[in-house]
């Protein structure tokens, strides 16, 4: 599955680590305003998303986490 992110904050967002160590395939750079950043997902996972503001000086990090799907 792929996930999109579109970064409309106007901010520089940075890929938390523990995205790529719960699974996802993700250019790990940071994600400059008006840009589009594409996740792949593992098979039968959706998106948690979850994002920190640090502040002026450590900026905006965002991790997604790959959930299982449920029936």
């Amino acid at each position: 599955m792929k996930f999109v992110y579109y970064n409309d904050i106007g901010r520089v967002v940075s890929i938390h680590p523990a995205t790529v160590n719960h699974g996802c395939i993700v250019d790990e750079s940071p994600i400059k305003p008006l840009e589009e950043r594409e996740l792949v997902l593992t098979e039968n996972t959706y998106p948690w998303v979850k994002m920190w503001d640090y502040g002026v000086e450590l900026g905006l990090s965002i991790l997604v986490s790959p959930k299982p799907l449920t029936k």
